[in-house]
Order: C-alpha cells, then structure tokens, then sequence
C-alpha cells in the first residue's frame, strides 16, 4: 500500500496517514472485511515509528471505520457498524445546575493540584488528563529560536523597564489590535505568566474581606490567589452562553463587588466562548455598578476558528483589563505574560511590579519576541491547532463509545480541555483515587469552584496523543461504571 507523505508539512504524519486511509475507505478503495497492513510492515513501507501507525488505526477504530481483532489485525468495518459520529461535527451536553456558590469555609486546592502535576513528570508510565496546558510540540523549533534570541539580544543580559522589553510590548500590542483592541505599548505590563498578572491585581485592589465575583467553575489558580488575600467570593454558575447574567446582576445590586473576573474566550475551565452580545451585556452590568472587570483570556490563541473581539474592545471607560499569556501556546516554562492598563492604576500597578521583581527574565522575553518577529508564533499556532482539533474530535468519539449516558459535557472550539459533568451522587474524591490506582490523573472539578463547593466533574486534557487518550478514557470508563454503580447501591 503506497501512502504519499510530505515530511516538511506542519500536519503531523499520523494524521497524514490516517486522511489517507480515510479517504480509501470512503472511496472504496479499500472494502468492507478488507485487512489493514499489519502495523510494523506499513510501518516500515512509509519508514515511520510503529506508534506512528497505531496512532492513526487507532483513530480509525475510535471513528468507527475499522475493526481491530485480537491477534488477526485491523479490518474495514461495513458501512452499517461505523461510528454515525465520525464526520458530523461534535455537539456540547452540558447543562449545569444554576446556582449561585457563596462559601464561608473550604480550602482551595490549586496547591495540591500543582504539585501532583508536577510528581507525575517523574512518572512517564502514568496518563496525565489534569495537566492545563498542551502536550509539548516543536520543541526543536523552540530550542532553535532560543539559541538565535541569546545570540542576537542585545539587552539579553541588562534591566529593562518593568513594564517590559519596549520591542516586545510593541509585538504584543500588534497582535492585541489584530483582537480589535485600542492600546498603545504604553498600556502593557509584560508579567512572569499570567499568574503573576492576577496576583498584582488581586494586591491592587482587593482588601480583606472584598467580595469578587467569578465564573463556577472558573480557573482554580486565580481562587487560591483570592483565598490567600482574604477576598470573599461570589461563584456566578456558568450556562451553555456563559455566565448567567441575570444572576450576576442580582448579585452586582447586592453585594457591590469590586471586580468580576470572567473567560470571555475558551473559559477555564469549560471551554465556553461567549458571544458580541453577552459580552456586551456583561460590560453593561459593569458599567452600571462601576464595576471592575479582569478579562483572562489565556486559551484565546488555541481558538480554532474566529472569534469575537474581547471585551476590552468594548470599553470606553477603562473599566476593563485584559490579561493574556504565552505560556500556553510555547511552553509552559516559558513565562512570559501580560496585562493592559489604559487607565489611571497604570503608573500604580507598573510600581508595584518594580517592587515585585523589577521586571521578568529577559532571556525569556527575547525568545518570545524572536518567535513573534521571526512569524513562528503563527505557524506554531496554525500547527497547534491542527492537532488539537484533531484530538479534541477523538476524544469526544472515545467518550461516546466508552462512557455511561448520564454524563455530559462541553464541545470547546478550541483550546486544551473538555469539561465534564457527573452524576450528583459520584464521588470525585473515590473516582480520582481509583483511578490514579490505575495510573490515570485526572482534574476534579471541585478544585474549579469556590472552596472546593460545586457539582461533581472533571477536566480532561484532550491534547494526548490518541493511543495513550484511547487506553486513559476506556480506563476511566470503567472507574465511572463502578461509581456509578456504587452509588444506585448506596441506601
């Protein structure tokens, strides 16, 4: 079987292979009960890894096209038993309780889920689904482009101002006007990650015993980060369109918050994009509270189609600022992120960043701003997307195939993670425990709500390669009968 491939393509060969054999199947090139090669002889007639080949028969097989038998090998599945799903586009289940979460004890457990990632690098056998950023791609790309930064950055090894390397803050600014965004280099502050973005803010504005009001579920970080400031917290529930807006103004005349901080773009963790209109509404709701609104939009780049311009492009008070990172689409030790300030607290917050840390590494500021003149950056991201959309559309047909009908979940257009929601009566705690017995992690959802304090679910990086995803979810699969089952016993 002759299998044309372009090694210099950004399509990873896998795919190439398994858009090959897809289109044979559909064209009849290869019929019904015909045998697929065994992996090691097509394997060795194209001159890939045989994980490369079981990669794509294994995508093939979640689609429903081919059939593999136990010591026999793959096999054309007949048009009757292929997956109905397998060329329709995937659509969300996710329908959560509308409940508003005010918690007056509880723990935020961001630490403990950190630290776990962390144990697992050293654990290369384990199927890591809590991990919040992608599988490592171009990494040979990456290391090129940094021994090119180091060799030409002239200030590699000066200070530079804390708001950041000014050639740097002009690239991001372009990309931000790209958004839709009115800023100047002026209006940004590069920060160590996002992270360290939402912990200047949070220290700005917040005094103990402020109330904040976030999404529930929302990003578990920016939760530890309210906790350890003494800031009370609002968890506004999230719907299928965002968050519920009809909650957040009841709560808004109550409770005058000082800052609302939403995902407008591929929330953490969901997954959801809002709308132009619900933006808008939001922005709205703000203004007439004078309310504050931190805008992370740290999945944005990874968005697979377009996207609606961030709220920061609607304002026209300085009522919002937008927080955004490089983390997520280079690498996650690389942190390089940034906020906009158009308002009065620029000369503040800039101040405050001296005194943190002057300013963030400059040798990683170079490389970013290598990658972003070179036109890497988009390349990377035009790759990156690529296979999470790929991965993204076989992680959802092993959920169809392999897990029970009462749970459901959230169709991202983009980004890193599915978003799923269990039965009320599962317990998180036993389901994470069993299975990490079977060296399978996963993020509870409990970790994503104020305190630990919402319904049971859980976050699945969908980023993995397809057959280790294959072995993770049939896995899982199992652990979630046996609690569901456990839990119709329970008296």
């Amino acid at each position: 079987m002759k299998i044309p491939l372009d090694r210099q393509a950004k399509q990873p060969i896998y795919l190439q292979i398994r858009d090959r054999l897809q289109h044979l199947i559909h064209s009849g090139g290869l019929p019904s009960g015909a045998q697929l090669p065994s992996i090691r002889r097509l394997a060795e007639t194209v001159k890939v890894n045989k994980l490369t080949v079981l990669e794509a028969y294994s995508m093939l097989e979640a689609e429903g096209l081919v059939q593999a038998k136990r010591g026999a090998g793959y096999f054309i599945n007949p048009p009757e038993l292929r997956s109905p799903t397998a060329n329709s586009p995937p659509h969300s289940t996710f329908n959560p309780v509308q409940e508003v979460i005010i918690p007056s004890e509880g723990v935020s457990s961001f630490p403990e889920v950190y630290h776990a990632g962390l144990r697992s690098y050293n654990q290369p056998d384990y199927i890591e689904f809590s991990q919040g950023f992608s599988q490592p791609i171009g990494l040979e790309d990456l290391q090129r482009i940094a021994r090119r930064a180091m060799k030409e950055a002239h200030t590699f090894f000066q200070h530079v101002h804390p708001q950041g390397d000014i050639e740097l803050r002009v690239l991001i600014t372009q990309l931000l006007i790209q958004q839709g965004l009115e800023l100047s280099p002026e209006d940004l502050i590069v920060t160590n990650g996002s992270m360290q973005a939402l912990s200047l803010l949070i220290d700005h504005f917040i005094s103990p015993g402020d109330w904040v009001v976030v999404e529930a579920p929302t990003y578990h970080g920016f939760l530890s980060i309210l906790q350890q400031r003494g800031a009370r917290i609002i968890g506004i529930p999230m719907t299928p369109k965002g968050m519920n807006l009809t909650l957040l103004a009841q709560y808004l005349e109550s409770h005058h918050p000082k800052f609302i901080y939403t995902s407008s773009t591929l929330h953490n963790p969901t997954g959801i994009t809002t709308s132009v209109a619900h933006r808008r509404k939001l922005l709205s709701l703000a203004q007439a509270h004078d309310c504050l609104i931190v805008e992370d939009n740290a999945y944005e780049p990874l968005s697979f189609g377009t996207t609606p311009p961030p709220i920061k492009a609607f304002d026209d008070r300085d009522q919002v600022i937008y927080v955004g990172t490089f983390s997520k689409t280079l690498m996650p030790g690389l942190r390089v992120g940034y906020m906009t300030v158009t308002g009065k607290e620029k000369d503040a917050l800039t101040e405050r960043k001296l005194l943190h840390d002057f300013h963030i590494s400059t040798a990683s500021q170079a490389i970013v701003k290598e990658y972003l003149s070179s036109g890497h950056y988009r390349r990377r991201l035009g790759q990156i997307r690529a296979v999470h959309r790929d991965r993204r559309d076989y992680m959802i047909r092993l959920l169809l195939q392999n897990f029970p009908a009462s749970i459901t979940w959230t169709v991202p257009d983009g980004g890193t993670f599915l978003w799923i929601q269990l039965p009320n009566e599962i317990s998180m705690r036993e389901v994470c425990a069993a299975a990490a017995k079977q060296k399978v992690l996963i993020g509870s959802g409990a970790a994503f709500f104020p305190k630990n304090q919402g319904y049971p679910a859980m976050r699945l990086n969908f980023s993995l390669p397809p057959a280790e995803m294959e072995r993770g979810i049939k896995i899982l699969s199992k652990v979630l009968r046996s609690a569901i089952e456990k839990a119709e016993t329970r008296p």
